[in-house]
């Protein structure tokens, strides 16, 4: 075993095909294009072990108010909504939101399925709403109710979903390895929410920082995001390794039991 805990043959396949694939998903009012500037550092620091793939909600958020001029609704994306204005003209949402429903949420679960199946992935990562998205899709994953299957999952400015038809995803322990990041002054999702999603999974990892509502990248929280996706990757190394080796030994098995024997006369 080498210093950072896996096998020397291991590191030296850390080759640039051998990188984890990370599903990502947007905050609401955000879309795939407008995520993916913002995490740009992110993405710089953890392009040696991670490539990120970024999806679109495939909901348009409301105007925020009539006089919104500069409203796109390209832009402004939503993978459900738990709100729904008198007349059933307009659906919001709203993280803080308690007991409503979950307008939507089935087409966001099936797209993303969809993607899943397309690609081999590794991970997922979600922001504010996304996050909160990413971790119901955990719960689902444990319970055999989705063929997404993350290995891991990173959280950012998450939590709990309010809606009625969500609470029953949260009764079990989430066994999936998570990394929870959380602003202490967030004044749109409180640090206390962020910390209840925490509290679902088993072994959670916390960053905290001093700021806000955003995915901090201060030189020392880089640091700590590219040690963490190495560590994934060097999971994903070690099981796909295992992996190839059983695959050999049964082969061997076969061809013995079954008298093949390629040395010549």
């Amino acid at each position: 075993m080498d210093s950072a805990g896996g096998s020397s043959s291991t590191s030296a396949n850390i080759l640039a095909k051998d990188k984890l694939k990370i599903l990502c998903l947007h905050g609401y009012r955000q879309n795939a294009e407008t995520f993916k500037s913002k995490l740009g550092s992110f993405r710089k620091i953890v392009s040696k072990f991670a490539d990120l793939v970024f999806i679109c909600a495939p909901h348009t958020a409301p105007p925020i108010d009539e006089n919104h001029t500069d409203y796109d609704p390209n832009t402004q994306k939503s993978w459900w909504f738990n709100k729904e204005e008198t007349g059933g003209q307009n659906r919001s949402f709203k993280g803080t939101n308690k007991n409503g429903p979950a307008f939507g949420f089935e087409e966001s679960l099936r797209l993303v399925e969809k993607t899943w199946k397309e690609d081999e992935y590794h991970g997922l990562l979600g922001f504010s709403q996304g996050a909160c998205f990413a971790g119901l899709l955990c719960s689902l994953s444990e319970r055999g109710m989705t063929c997404i299957k993350p290995q891991f999952v990173i959280l950012s400015s998450g939590f709990k979903s309010g809606s009625l038809a969500h609470l029953n995803y949260y009764e079990d322990k989430i066994t999936i390895p998570s990394l929870h990041i959380f602003g202490e002054t967030d004044n749109v999702i409180p640090n206390e929410m962020s910390e209840e999603l925490s509290d679902i999974f088993q072994d959670p990892k916390i960053l905290k920082h001093s700021g806000g509502h955003y995915f901090p990248s201060t030189t020392q929280q880089k640091e700590f995001y590219r040690k963490y996706l190495q560590e994934q990757l060097q999971v994903y190394l070690e099981a796909k390794e295992i992996q190839y080796a059983n695959s050999f030994n049964s082969v061997t098995i076969f061809n013995e039991a079954n008298g093949d024997d390629d040395s010549s006369e």
